[in-house]
């Protein structure tokens, strides 16, 4: 019973490591698109400083709410 309940948490594990690192792939592929806009644009600027915050926020330990409001700002991306 205890080895099935680990098991579990580890392949649970797994997938939200592949999850994070398929995000993290389509940040970096963002910064690349928005390095690409001229420098001075209000739009490039706002965008890197959300991009740069999420990548901030998916390095750090967080709780169940706090993953969630994760998810609702990635969503909110339109990556």
């Amino acid at each position: 019973m205890m080895e099935e309940a680990s098991l579990r948490e580890s392949i649970v594990g797994c997938q939200k490591q592949e999850r994070n690192d398929t995000k993290k792939s389509a940040i970096h592929a963002e910064i690349a698109r928005v390095n690409q806009l001229p420098p001075n644009s209000s739009y490039a600027v706002h965008r890197m400083r959300v991009l740069n915050k999420i990548l901030h926020l998916m390095a750090i330990e967080r709780s169940r709410s706090q993953d969630e409001e994760l998810e609702l700002l990635f969503a909110g991306l339109s990556l």
